[in-house]
Formats: structure tokens, sequence, C-alpha cells
């Protein structure tokens, strides 16, 4: 039997038990049998991005997080819109990341799941091109209206919303392999 591939998760979103860490979990789920999925949860815990410190000695944090990506063979990102942008900590963390080349094509799925979530998704995808992150439109998905899609337990109460996420896993499934 082959190894998993190894897919790391962020959630854009620092609270405890958020409707992105709930979609990762759904995410992580489905794709149980052919990948091994960790889900990043210390975004509070960075540092904030300082280019003075983003040297050869960046802060043991940030290391940690740039060798994380570094060893997985794709990363998901799933964020809120927080005042139409992207939230503060998340924005943090990838900034960490503009000054190498961690995520040069590197494969990623993107969601973006909020009360709207255009300018985040937008922004989202602006950043990643940037950081020349690798993926298409099949590898990204816009969740509004989040908190009436998933209910307390994490499951997906949205017939539509299942079926987008069934066929974002499916892809992800496909183009990690």
């Amino acid at each position: 039997m082959s190894p998993k591939i190894k897919i790391f998760a962020v959630s854009g979103s620092t609270r405890k038990d958020s409707s992105n860490f709930k979609i990762l979990k759904y995410i992580s789920h489905q794709l149980k049998s052919e990948f091994e999925l960790e889900i990043f949860e210390d975004l509070d815990k960075l540092p904030h991005f300082n280019p003075d410190l983003d040297t050869d000695k960046a802060p043991d944090e940030i290391v940690s997080l740039r060798n994380k990506i570094k060893e997985v063979q794709g990363v998901i990102i799933c964020t809120p819109e927080y005042v139409f942008s992207l939230p503060g900590s998340l924005k943090n963390a990838l900034e960490w990341f503009v000054s190498t080349t961690v995520f040069s094509n590197k494969k990623v799925g993107l969601v973006t799941a909020s009360a709207s979530g255009e300018m985040a998704h937008e922004q989202l995808l602006l950043i990643m091109k940037t950081l020349d992150a690798s993926f298409d439109d099949s590898l990204q998905l816009l969740i509004q209206g989040v908190r009436g899609k998933v209910n307390a337990e994490g499951k997906i109460i949205d017939p539509e919303t299942e079926i987008a996420l069934q066929n974002f896993v499916k892809n992800l499934a496909n183009h990690f392999l």
C-alpha cells in the first residue's frame, strides 16, 4: 500500500469550531481514503509580519509553517470574509511567504465561505496567484451564506452546497493525485 498524499489545510478563521473549520473537516472526511489532511489551527499564534524579521532566522513559528507547506503535496485554504476582505490573521500568514518560493507551483484548493465572500475570494485568488500557487477554476469555491448551509455539528444541510463541495473534493483529488 502506497503512503497517503499529504495535504495541509488552513482555516482563515481563528474562531474555534467556525464554519470554515467545519468545511475543512468535511473535506478531510471526504478525502480520508487517499489523503492525509492536517488542519492548521494556530493562525492566531503567528507573529505579525515584519520584513525586518523575514531573514534566514525567521521566527520559529514561521519556519515551522513554511516547512509544513514545503513537505506536503497540496494546500487547502478555507476562509471567511471580514469587512469585505481577508481576515487579518490569514493575510498576515500569507505575507510571510512573499519572500519565498514555498507556494511556487504548489497545488492549492481555495474556498471562501462567508455571508457574501466575493471580495475576500477575489483577494485570496490574487494573493495565491502572486505567490505562484497552482490552481484553476475547478479548485476554487465560493460558498455564500455559509451559516445557513452548515449546522452546529458540521453537517452540510444545503443540498446545492453539498453537491458543490463534493465536486470540489473530486477536483482536488484529481488535481492532487
